[in-house]
């Protein structure tokens, strides 16, 4: 029976899913392999009638340049008592790729490993993918799908500040990132935003909707005083990750709630809080402001992938397949700055307690500071012109909302 290899993602969507998927099946294709793209993640691997793909080299040569993912995506996680080897003993797999991100990972971890007891020899190799940057690779490489992301997220950016300069408007952006800035920070800075705020800068302070409102009037107001009447603040949804729920509970915002309590935060858009919180504040301060809320977050995850994803994702490709070849199996393919292949296992990026720690942005370095400080806010030296704008301008004082003094 002819041997193949079997590939599933899991998890979001990252533009440059499809190169690695195209580039897998040409490799292991000319070597002789059948290979099977499995849809719906998990839940279509572990059922009793999976929907298979089986490509050729017609199929993985349309979809190579090609953004979203031509197997349907899940974010199902099999519990051990659903594992099963039948799909892997019926079509002979060998190799099992998953694309996808650390829970993908450590799922498949645990499945190949009961389908070996199951007197089967099947190795597993992980593509990881984040549009979110945040999983920490060695040379602090980007995840795949990043640059894509950031690439459209600054062409709805530039087009989102010519209408504030058309205008005179301010707009208020929100940007994907589950728990770093990285998105937030490209876009803000490539774009030349008047204010950026990610989570990584609340590292002497809690955050607090009061902090991260304040410091947009505070943009706003400096603005004011140097004649600018238009601007694009920036927040990374990000900061939700690091606030207390009581905080966000409390906001006055009307959220759904999951069996637990907890706000479905999923279901709200992060630009229309910011903006209401932002246009409650100014009416309260008596500042007539008009601003608009504008989501970078879905638009970003399926466009097509730009050359240095598809670049990459290539790369990784054919490195799973040099690392199949050299009988590694139970890692993460990677690629160092060289452009060296090299597994990586998920004890290398675990703690002490066996969780991943997200990658944040260095908020200590030389980029991160002088983009900081080439934004607008409020500083001592703006105190009394900013008196006529607003009756305690200390209070919006950006270095000291962040306790940076």
């Amino acid at each position: 029976m002819k041997k193949s290899i079997a590939i599933m993602c899991g998890g979001g969507p990252a533009p440059g899913i499809n190169t690695v998927i195209s580039t897998l099946a040409k490799t292991f294709l000319k070597d002789g392999y059948e290979v099977i793209g499995v849809h719906h993640g998990y839940k279509g691997l572990l059922s009793d009638e999976p929907s298979l793909v089986f490509f050729d080299f017609h199929h993985a040569d349309r979809i190579f340049s090609r953004g979203g993912s031509t197997l349907i995506m899940s974010r199902f996680k099999p519990k051990d008592s659903d594992f099963k080897a039948d799909f892997f003993k019926k079509y002979n797999v060998k190799l099992l790729v998953t694309i996808g991100g650390d829970d993908t990972a450590s799922t498949a971890n645990r499945l190949t490993k009961y389908v070996n007891t199951q007197d089967l020899d099947v190795a597993h190799v992980h593509v990881p993918k984040t549009i979110d940057n945040d999983l920490p690779l060695p040379d602090r490489n980007p995840t795949f799908g990043f640059h894509t992301a950031k690439d459209e997220g600054v062409r709805i950016g530039n087009t989102v500040y010519e209408d504030a300069r058309t205008s005179e408007n301010w707009f208020v952006v929100a940007a994907m990132g589950r728990s770093a800035g990285h998105l937030a920070f490209g876009i803000a800075s490539a774009c030349h935003y008047q204010m950026m705020i990610i989570p990584e800068m609340f590292n002497k302070t809690k955050i607090t909707f009061e902090k991260i409102i304040n410091m947009i009037i505070s943009s706003i107001v400096k603005c004011k005083i140097q004649g600018i009447e238009y601007g694009v603040a920036l927040v990374s949804e990000g900061v939700f990750h690091f606030m207390d729920e009581d905080e966000i509970l409390n906001s006055g915002i009307n959220f759904t709630y999951d069996d637990h309590g907890h706000p479905e935060l999923g279901n709200v858009s992060k630009s229309h809080i910011f903006n209401y919180l932002l246009q409650t504040k100014l009416k309260e301060v008596g500042l007539d402001i008009k601003s608009r809320p504008v989501e970078l977050g879905y638009e970003l995850r399926c466009c097509n992938p730009i050359a240095f994803d598809l670049t990459l994702c290539t790369l990784l490709g054919i490195g799973v397949k040099k690392l199949f070849d050299e009988g590694v199996s139970g890692c993460i393919v990677s690629a160092n700055s060289k452009g060296d292949i090299m597994p990586l296992y998920l004890k290398d990026f675990e703690d002490n307690e066996g969780k991943i720690p997200p990658r944040l942005v260095d908020i200590n370095s030389d980029m991160a500071q002088l983009f900081i400080n080439n934004l607008f806010y409020i500083k001592e030296k703006d105190y009394e012109l900013a008196k006529q704008y607003l009756p305690n301008p200390e209070a919006y004082d950006f270095k000291k909302i962040l306790n940076w003094n």
